[in-house]
């Protein structure tokens, strides 16, 4: 049974007890308990962006490590930065230093194009160090596979992939810009289908999910391989074979005809020389050349990835999912993590001046109009050391696994006044918060009217989170 499912026959649990008693009452009776209220429409950050680039640190991230790093070293053996950007009050943490690919000669030209290690603009980004996926729930959830479930949809068995939630959010501009004749992409996942889940009213919003870093299997034109008249005819049949069906049973066909025609349109735009990434052309777009980008973030799946991403937003696409690295390190943390974490720096400090050097379309740069945030399914613990036995760490119940200390950057965290900001604390000693704790559901919900969409009715226990903007 979904999390989601709030009434359990022959059950009275928690959140109906706190319902009963009114929240005065709970919050007297249960003074630390993370207590759901109905969630205001909006933040006045609405609509601030156009973009976003999510990123999962694929397996499990030790998140005081690099963005809650001003704790004990059994929760940070690797240290705090003192080389961190002036004004920044979060703990970033001594991997954020590491840049091997601005070291040498060789890699003068994306010095030259302007990357720093992340270090010097952590006054950029503002994080959240206490971020839980159910603040109402006893313990941490360190599973791998509800811990991603968790992360995709909100919940143990969500039905509803995040994106399929920006697409159905996004669909009246959509519409919008279908009636001028604009086709604009959806949400994309590069690689994860658990983001690409729907059914029912979200069934023709569940967004592509693309292998690989191109779209090179998109090049013939299907349409271009019959005559006009032929067209023409196929099109009335569709018309009559759903006009002979009852009305109970259309809404199947017609996500199927919608499909079809979406994915007509869109194959136009994946034959697009400017998806070609891994081409690296010399020809600039957007005020950047491919190659520039292929320069700035890697030949790597990753890199390819994140390049494709850009690209996908001269195109109107709202979002976009990755995944980056593995970090499930059980054993040689002390010796696998820096590498990993070098390769995110890169992809960090990569994005960040892709997007500052990019002209959008409707004036300024991407970073004005992009947000970047970092997340993992959980945290990790190593129960009281700074390694376990193997010189890894785990992933259990305490709070090392529970808090996900997640960063965000863009330029509208700069405009609110937010660049290097941390929302929230925690004891260096022990780990407890000392500032607000946040819902993970929240920060999706954040995301999404951050992104202008829709979010009536999602997570409705779960407000965006206001703090960005006070």
């Amino acid at each position: 049974m979904s999390d989601s499912d709030d009434k359990k026959s022959g059950t009275f649990g928690r959140r109906r007890l706190l319902q009963g008693l009114g929240a005065g009452t709970a919050a007297l009776a249960f003074p630390h308990l993370w207590l759901p209220r109905e969630a205001r429409a909006q933040t006045p950050g609405f609509g601030e962006v156009r973009h976003l680039i999510y990123i999962r640190l694929s397996g499990g991230f030790r998140f005081t490590t690099a963005f809650n790093s001003d704790v004990t070293d059994e929760f940070n053996p690797f240290g705090a930065s003192d080389k961190r950007a002036a004004g920044t009050e979060w703990g970033a943490g001594k991997l954020l230093e590491r840049a091997t690919w601005l070291e040498g000669e060789t890699n003068k030209v994306r010095r030259d194009l302007g990357m720093k290690p992340v270090n010097e603009f952590t006054n950029e980004m503002c994080v959240l160090p206490c971020v839980d996926h159910e603040p109402f729930s006893a313990r941490a959830d360190g599973g791998h596979g509800t811990g991603l479930e968790r992360f995709l949809t909100g919940y143990v068995g969500g039905a509803t992939g995040f994106l399929t939630l920006v697409n159905y959010g996004v669909r009246e501009r959509v519409r919008k810009a279908a009636e001028e004749g604009i086709t604009l992409l959806p949400a994309f996942s590069l690689g994860e289908a658990g983001m690409a889940t729907g059914a029912g009213e979200y069934a023709t919003y569940r967004p592509p999910v693309l292998e690989g870093s191109g779209f090179e299997r998109f090049s013939a034109d299907p349409d271009s391989i019959l005559p006009p008249w032929a067209a023409k005819v196929a099109g009335n049949m569709d018309a009559r074979f759903q006009a002979r069906l009852h009305t109970a049973l259309r809404g199947g066909v017609e996500t199927y005809q919608q499909t079809r025609k979406a994915t007509s349109d869109y194959g136009k735009i994946f034959r697009n020389p400017l998806l070609r990434v891994n081409r690296q052309s010399q020809e600039e777009a957007d005020g950047i050349k491919n190659s520039e980008l292929v320069t700035l973030l890697g030949e790597d799946g990753t890199g390819m990835r994140a390049a494709l991403a850009l690209r996908l937003f001269h195109f109107g696409c709202p979002a976009v999912f990755l995944n980056q690295g593995g970090y499930d390190f059980h054993s040689r943390e002390d010796m696998e993590l820096p590498n990993e974490m070098d390769a995110a720096n890169r992809l960090v400090s990569g994005l960040r001046t892709a997007l500052q050097r990019m002209t959008h379309p409707e004036g300024g740069s991407y970073w004005d109009k992009t947000l970047v945030v970092l997340g993992s399914e959980f945290g990790r613990t190593t129960g009281g050391s700074r390694y376990n036995s193997a010189n890894g760490s785990d992933h259990g119940s305490d709070l090392a696994t529970r808090w996900m200390s997640m960063p965000f950057m863009g330029g509208v965290i700069s405009r609110a006044g937010k660049g290097g900001k941390s929302l929230g604390s925690v004891n260096r000693s022990n780990l407890k918060a000392t500032g607000p704790v946040y819902s993970y559901r929240s920060v999706l919900k954040t995301m999404l009217d951050m992104l202008g969409a829709d979010h009536q009715g999602v997570f409705p226990a779960d407000a965006p989170i206001q703090d960005f903007f006070a």
